[in-house]
């Protein structure tokens, strides 16, 4: 083994870049560790053209290993998706919308908060507060002979901006508006370079804004709002070091492919968790730190919010998808 990897494998700070449920489990499974307490279904619809996964993490040593709260995550793969056709966006509108109506009740849905968290100014990271630009919010038209649902919005900004964590700004929100539930939403950070932008994840677990880029921040959840919360969120970044990792792995095999025998022994033999190591090793520290977007992240989050709005607009308010 490199002794640059011996030297780092047990330090703490190497970990998972990644906020989705399913490449968590993805990467366990890769290690060969037996995983108890999780159950994974999978469904497709549109003829294959979207891919469901659900995730359910059900006991404590299941959310230990899997660094998640209990819960359900499901996981929506949109493999069609460039998010400008307003075709597509309705079919992902719909499906969202479907989820949201089956985790909140009939009474839930009366008075719901939504809550854009990110950072506006910093591309990547203003899926949240797009999203609440273009809502539906209609709580100051109702009032309280209300015969329609209500929702509210709110885009706290980041704790860089307000000095205040996210989550404080919440949970005196909610303590004043009284919500029946809370929908947080936020842009995400993935493992796999082919999910940035085409997958969506939700779950009734709630979210910790920024972990996924080791930017840990209080919780929003039923424990610590008092409501349901419901996390919607979309990756939009992945870390450099996964990036390179990923490029050697496809060195390699490309090298071996041509040579028609083993040519990189020493790099080929280390396992998928040494590799990573290994190229986090000798990256210098101010590397990282460094995430990376696509070149089009700008009109791709304006057309996610776009979808993303609509979805709780239908769970919600009960449109039509016309």
């Amino acid at each position: 083994m490199p002794k640059g990897v011996y030297k780092y494998m047990n330090r703490e700070q190497f970990e998972i870049r990644t906020d989705l449920a399913l490449e968590v489990r993805e990467d366990i499974e890769k290690k060969g560790e037996e995983l108890k307490g999780v159950r994974v279904s999978e469904e497709e619809r549109y003829g294959g053209e979207i891919r469901i996964t659900t995730v359910s993490i059900e006991t404590e040593e299941a959310a230990r290993t899997m660094r998640k709260e209990k819960g359900k995550y499901l996981t929506i793969e949109v493999p069609f998706v460039r998010w400008e056709g307003e075709e597509e966006q309705e079919l992902v509108a719909g499906v969202v919308a479907d989820y949201i109506r089956k985790v909140l009740g009939k009474e839930e849905r009366k008075s719901v908060l939504v809550v854009g968290l990110g950072n506006r100014d910093v591309t990547p990271d203003a899926l949240g507060p797009q999203i609440i630009d273009n809502l539906c919010v209609n709580r100051h038209l109702i009032g309280d002979g209300r015969r329609q649902n209500m929702i509210s919005a709110v885009a706290p900004g980041v704790m860089a901006q307000t000095g205040i964590e996210t989550a404080v700004l919440v949970k005196g929100i909610v303590a004043e508006t009284k919500p029946t539930a809370v929908i947080a939403l936020d842009a995400l950070a993935a493992r796999n370079i082919h999910r940035l932008n085409t997958t969506i994840q939700l779950s009734d677990a709630g979210i910790s804004p920024g972990s996924g880029v080791g930017n840990h921040r209080h919780a929003l959840n039923k424990g610590s709002l008092g409501v349901p919360v419901i996390a919607i969120g979309i990756p939009t970044v992945v870390d450099a070091a996964t990036i390179v990792n990923d490029t050697m792995n496809r060195l390699v095999e490309a090298i071996n492919s041509y040579e028609g025998d083993t040519f990189c022994g020493g790099y080929e033999m280390l396992t998928e968790e040494e590799r990573r190591m290994l190229v986090y090793e000798l990256f210098t520290p101010e590397w990282r730190g460094m995430f990376v977007t696509p070149k089009n992240v700008d009109e791709t989050i304006n057309n996610m919010s776009i979808t993303l709005a609509k979805a709780i607009c239908y769970a919600l308010l009960g449109k039509n998808r016309s």
